[in-house]
């Protein structure tokens, strides 16, 4: 009987628990909302004596096989589907700072607002890596383009206020001293008007120096011309205690198909056949002199290394590291 009983209270306890449950609002029978976003997007690491944070701008939507130039875009679909990238593939920005423990040097600024709200993470990265952009004393372009130079002004405004920014001249020649035949040009025009906009303020206020080509942009800071991408597309040398990396902005853009063939160039290299030559070139170094790589659309923190394998050449992503 007793038992009974307990199993009546137990049965009754059980549908006012359920009454209970089914009056409450939706709400609160909820689960944790989605939040949809990635945690701050900053990586670092040790160079000699050197502390690098690899700074993320956001990542964007592109259909490389459309983009890419010297292959057919049936081709390059295939290949893309086969490693898991076909349609719109996430594309990097990356940009990266350098502290030598004397300097703070920013290699690339982003997109800034030019590029719209998926990009133009850069200062915000900046901000929750630990820095503030008023620290930054140099600011280093691997070219002009404005997904590496958008984020140099907003509202027209300098955002690295104390930082001198440094171009390859032919680089800087190319963009800002262009003829009126180039500014009217469809593809290059708009591309000019927005180098001048990113890149003259700080003309303006005296805080603008250029470099020759495979000169030192900085005191120990090196730079390799790359031509092709741009004409004045270089890469950044870094070396600290033995050890070497390079920036080298636009040599390639993703992680897979133009490492198998690097002639397949994209639609936004100025110069096509020097584009490719200059990635053949860079690939045969970094493979063969084993130093780390930085790449502005590799995916994020876009480090690593390249390796020659059966199919020619391979991107080998740095091996996560949680401290170092």
């Amino acid at each position: 009987m007793q038992t009974r009983r307990n199993l009546l209270k137990s049965s009754a306890g059980i549908a006012l628990a359920a009454g209970v449950i089914t009056a409450l609002p939706s709400t609160v029978l909820a689960k944790a909302a989605i939040i949809g976003r990635q945690a701050a997007s900053y990586y670092r690491l040790k160079l000699g004596d050197y502390e690098i944070t690899a700074l993320s701008d956001g990542t964007v939507k592109l259909p490389m096989a459309k983009i890419y130039r010297n292959i057919k875009e049936t081709d390059a679909e295939a290949y893309l589907e086969g490693h898991f990238q076909a349609g719109d593939a996430e594309t990097s920005v990356n940009a990266f700072l350098i502290n030598t423990g004397e300097k703070l040097v920013l290699v690339d600024a982003g997109t800034g607002d030019l590029m719209g709200p998926a990009l133009g993470k850069l200062v915000a990265n900046i901000e929750a890596s630990g820095y503030k952009t008023s620290e930054i004393d140099h600011v280093i372009l691997t070219h002009i383009h404005a997904d590496h130079s958008g984020g140099l002004v907003i509202g027209g405004k300098r955002v690295f206020e104390n930082a001198v920014l440094h171009v390859n001249q032919r680089e800087a020649d190319f963009w800002l001293k262009a003829d009126a035949k180039a500014k009217v040009d469809k593809v290059l025009g708009p591309q000019i008007a927005q180098a001048e906009k990113c890149v003259g303020p700080y003309v303006e206020a005296g805080k603008f120096e250029t470099f020759a080509d495979d000169a030192a942009p900085i005191p120990g800071f090196g730079s390799v011309l790359h031509a092709g991408h741009t004409p004045g597309h270089s890469g950044i040398i870094v070396e600290s205690k033995g050890e070497k990396i390079i920036f080298w902005g636009d040599i390639a853009h993703g992680d897979v198909l133009q490492f198998d063939q690097p002639e397949v160039t994209v639609d936004f290299d100025v110069d096509q056949k020097a584009a490719a030559a200059s990635r053949g070139i860079a690939f045969a170094e970094a493979a063969d002199q084993k130093y780390l790589v930085a790449g502005a659309h590799h995916a994020f923190p876009g480090i690593g290394h390249v390796r020659r394998d059966d199919s020619n050449y391979d991107w080998v992503p740095l091996v996560y590291k949680a401290g170092y």
